[in-house]
């Protein structure tokens, strides 16, 4: 039976987790083990969909091979993305996007072809879906953290490429490369907050009451 309540030690567990979030660059190596890897992906498995269309799938990365020429395809974007930045092209170079090469596991997922459910998203299709497959990730990541393991979404990549590289079938779309794994320390703050690339906003810019906050 699912338990219908919690202490406030299990409830504030989470919320610290929820902060101590990170998402993660740098790795040690390492292995992460069957047992922690499976329930990171049944954590996955149990987040809420639209019209429980569970439009998610999960691809693990075994071969070096692949993992070399996904890395090939990432760089590839960073660069066309460098060439966006304008005057923040040079800091944008300096920072670390991605661990690819050093994160003991690393999870495609994808985005499933549309099965045509109309339940809850008749009005905006993808947009739902992905929601849901993000709703997914994100367990991933608070379920990675408990376990003590550092996770990050890479998303520089042209999708079709990975499909290509992955076998998916016409209308799957890759979304995003997880990289998981141990790491030496998770960052006190956000990466990108951390290098002064990006600060949090305030929670007054983006809460607001009846009507669209200004």
């Amino acid at each position: 039976m699912v338990q219908t309540k919690f202490t406030k030690e299990e409830s504030e567990t989470i919320y610290r987790v929820i902060h101590a979030r990170r998402d993660m660059r740098h790795f040690s190596g390492g292995e992460v083990s069957d047992a922690s890897l499976m329930r990171i992906l049944e954590a996955a498995h149990a987040a809420p969909s639209v019209g429980y269309m569970q439009p998610w799938r999960f691809v693990r990365i075994t071969k070096n091979e692949l993992r070399e020429s996904l890395i090939t395809l990432v760089e590839t974007e960073k660069d066309k993305t460098a060439d966006q930045m304008d005057e923040r092209k040079a800091e944008f170079m300096r920072l670390k996007i991605e661990g690819i090469r050093d994160c003991a596991e690393l999870i495609a997922v994808v985005l499933a072809p549309d099965d045509g459910t109309v339940f809850g998203r008749r009005t905006m299709p993808e947009e739902m879906a992905l929601c849901s497959v993000s709703c997914a990730i994100e367990n991933m990541w608070l379920s990675a953290r408990s376990e003590n393991l550092g996770m990050g979404w890479v998303s520089f990549f042209e999708p079709a490429d990975v499909a290509a590289l992955l076998h998916c079938p016409e209308g799957a779309k890759p979304i995003a490369l997880l990289c998981l794994g141990p790491v030496k320390e998770f960052y006190d703050k956000p990466m990108l907050e951390q290098e002064g690339w990006r600060q949090r906003a305030d929670m007054n810019d983006v809460l607001a009451e009846d009507y669209y906050p200004k």
